[in-house]
């Protein structure tokens, strides 16, 4: 077994996310897909970031959100991505490791450059992302760090990288030297698109994970039905542990034939959903590789991403350690 230096590490989609406030207009003036994540190319990237407002710009993608919040509460964390030789690489570099967060970039695309996520908020919170992927398409196993990833006792894989034959590789061969070193790995199902695109590979995968997780869409999509009973139920007999947020109805924790509820955390406003479920599953890992109780980590979960929908943006804005400590004590 390795030594453990790491709670978490996340591979996923390294991109630099920029977000803003939009009308409504705004969606159907540029023939947006509201409430989605759509795959754009770079020159309609160029096209869309040039007629958006002024934005928010930080590292991002969904792994990346959960493992900055991780360090965030004070979790030792890790990140493994693809950028380009370029200024946003440094940007997203930079941006990452400056909270806290593990990162070798020394294996950079020297052909396309760095992803970005542009992301538009409606008033009534949605999220609507427009995705160019660029260099994370030529995600591959050599981009795997062995010894890093064998060091974290949860390697946390995104769903939205697993599209190209070399990253299915990759997430493949991450699990085994997960497994080969005694330690476990979590899945997140990221969005039903992903689902539905590569809805058999998604199925193999969830069977060879420890933890799963997903929202109610996802879990349903992911087993072909419209009743989240049944797709819960499926789940719970698939992972050895599954964790399904539904909203303003909170979360469902299935974990060898038990139910854990966690209650939804109020929030005085409602701003923006970005990120709401990468904050949940920090909350949730930060607890669960602490050795707390599931519902003491469903709760940090919780209390995490209520933060992170109180403002715009998917990051938190202020130390989430500090923010659960003071939350959970009045």
């Amino acid at each position: 077994m390795s030594e453990q230096k790491l709670d978490v590490v996340g591979l996923g989609n390294a991109l630099v996310d920029v977000v803003t406030n939009v009308e409504e207009a705004f969606i159907a003036s540029n023939s947006l897909n509201k409430g989605a994540m759509t795959l754009i190319d770079a020159s309609r990237a160029v096209e869309l970031y040039g007629l958006m407002p002024a934005a928010k710009e930080s590292s991002g993608s969904s792994a990346a959100n959960t493992i900055a919040a991780l360090a965030s509460l004070g979790s030792k964390a890790g990140f493994v991505g693809r950028i380009g030789k370029d200024a946003l690489g440094d940007v997203f570099a930079h941006d990452i490791r400056a909270q806290g967060v593990t990162f070798d970039d020394s294996k950079r695309d020297a052909s396309e450059p760095t992803g970005r996520c542009l992301i538009v908020v409606t008033p009534d919170a949605e999220r609507t992302m427009n995705t160019a992927l660029a260099a994370n398409v030529n995600f591959n196993t050599d981009d795997l760090p062995k010894a890093l990833i064998q060091s974290a006792r949860v390697v946390y894989l995104e769903g939205y990288l697993y599209d190209q034959p070399a990253a299915m590789a990759a997430f493949e061969q991450a699990a085994a030297w997960a497994r080969e070193a005694g330690n476990e790995t979590a899945l997140t199902l990221s969005d039903s698109f992903c689902v539905q695109r590569h809805h058999a590979a998604f199925r193999r995968l969830v069977k060879s994970v420890d933890i799963l997780f997903a929202n109610e869409h996802e879990i349903k999509a992911l087993y072909e039905t419209e009743d989240f009973d049944t797709a819960a139920r499926m789940a719970a007999a698939e992972v050895k542990l599954a964790v399904i947020t539904r909203s303003e109805k909170g979360a469902l924790i299935l974990h060898e034939g038990k139910e854990v509820l966690v209650s939804a955390e109020p929030v005085a406003k409602l701003v923006d959903l970005t990120g709401a479920g990468d904050a949940f599953a920090a909350g949730f890992l930060h607890g669960y590789t602490k050795g707390m109780s599931l519902g003491q980590a469903g709760r940090i979960a919780a209390l995490c991403a209520s933060e992170v929908i109180g403002h715009v943006g998917a990051r938190p804005e202020v130390n989430l350690g500090q923010f659960v400590a003071q939350r959970a004590a009045a």
